[in-house]
C-alpha cells in the first residue's frame, strides 16, 4: 500500500497541472531556490494558447508559480500577477459564432490555488476598430483582484 501511495505521489510531482489541454508550456525561469534546491523553485512560467474562435492568433501568458513542497503537490497559492501578449501568426479570422458583447467570452483558465482563485482570459470583439481584445484577470473568492493585462490584435473585416 505504501508503495502505491508513493508511486501516485511521484506521478503527481512528475506531471504538473496544465491550465487547459490547448496550452503549451514554452519555458520558465527560476526566481528563487526553495529548500536548498531539494524542491521545485519559485518560477515564472510562459505558456502559449490559441483562441478556438479566432484563427491566426497565438497568446502568450507568463505567470508566477510558487515552488517548495506545497507548490510541487499543487497546494500552494500562486501570486495573482501575470503578463499577456497576443500576436497574429497568420491571417486573423474571427468566427461568426464568436461571442460579441460587453461580457466577452472566456478563452483561457489556469488555477492559481487549490480553491477559488484562477487566472482567466476573456476575448472581446471591437468591431468598430476591427480588433480582438484579450483581457487577463485574476479571480478571488471574496474581494476579487485588481490585477489585469490587455492584449489587442487587429483583424480584417
Amino acid at each position: 500500500m505504501t508503495r502505491a501511495i508513493a508511486a501516485c505521489l511521484a506521478l503527481l510531482l512528475a506531471f504538473p497541472a496544465v491550465a487547459q489541454e490547448e496550452t503549451t508550456r514554452i519555458g520558465y525561469v527560476n526566481t528563487a531556490i526553495t529548500n536548498l534546491g531539494l524542491t521545485r523553485s519559485h518560477r515564472v512560467v510562459v505558456e502559449r494558447f490559441s483562441d478556438p474562435e479566432v484563427a491566426g492568433v497565438s497568446c502568450y501568458i507568463s505567470q508566477a508559480r510558487t515552488g517548495g513542497v506545497t507548490g510541487m503537490v499543487g497546494l500552494a497559492e500562486d501570486p495573482g500577477r501575470f503578463s499577456l501578449t497576443c500576436v497574429a501568426t497568420a491571417p486573423v479570422r474571427v468566427a461568426d459564432g464568436a461571442r460579441r458583447g460587453e461580457r466577452g467570452e472566456q478563452v483561457y483558465e489556469s488555477d492559481t490555488s487549490l480553491f477559488f482563485k484562477e487566472t482567466r482570459v476573456h476575448r472581446f470583439i471591437d468591431e468598430a476598430a476591427g480588433t480582438v481584445v484579450y483581457l487577463a484577470w485574476s479571480t478571488r473568492l471574496v474581494d476579487g483582484s485588481p490585477y489585469n493585462a490587455v492584449a489587442v490584435v487587429p483583424y480584417t473585416r
